[in-house]
């Protein structure tokens, strides 16, 4: 393999996942100096308040008093899917960006998160979104980055976004009756 094939590969949209891992540790760290455990500040009237939250568990608080044994699985489970995620970045060109963006945010969702786990055994959440009487569970940037990179996954991978055969894009008539 020449030195053009290794620095084409889609490793290099880890700086995103870099980026993001730094903006949801820096959020964090801003809201748990500012913030007071479970007491809301408005920023936006009737939609999305500031609210500092630690959440033991996965998303929605799932398993969250599990005990240990749920800490570790969470920790095992976010390093296979970042180092699955890598190497599959290892793996495919720099260029497709409709595999790369969706990994490399989720990479950056579970590393931001997994920081937390093993700085404080739990994951700090600050983002409240609700309308009325609905709360949105309390997120955090890591959380978006995933959720965000599962909605890209399946956008791209659905039949609108997939992208058409060579010969149906030119317009051939007698390949598309073929």
């Amino acid at each position: 393999m020449n030195t053009n094939q290794k620095t084409s590969t889609a490793l290099a949209w880890l700086v995103l996942s870099i980026v993001l891992i730094a903006l949801d540790q820096w959020t964090k760290s801003i809201a748990t100096a500012n913030l007071q455990m479970g007491e809301p500040v408005v920023f936006v009237a009737g939609f999305w308040d500031w609210t500092l939250a630690h959440n033991t568990g996965a998303a929605f608080s799932f398993l969250a008093n599990s005990g240990e044994w749920a800490h570790w699985f969470f920790v095992v489970m976010k390093i296979a899917v970042s180092l699955v995620l890598v190497v599959l970045l290892g793996k495919m060109p720099r260029q497709q960006w409709r595999d790369a963006l969706p990994y490399a945010l989720i990479i950056a969702g579970a590393l931001g998160n997994l920081v937390d786990r093993f700085r404080f055994g739990y994951v700090v959440d600050f983002i409240e979104w609700y309308y009325r009487d609905y709360h949105w569970p309390v997120f955090n940037i890591a959380d978006s980055s995933i959720t965000i990179g599962v909605i890209l996954i399946l956008l791209f991978q659905s039949v609108i976004f997939k992208e058409q055969p060579k010969d149906e894009q030119s317009g051939d008539s007698a390949s598309a009756i073929a």
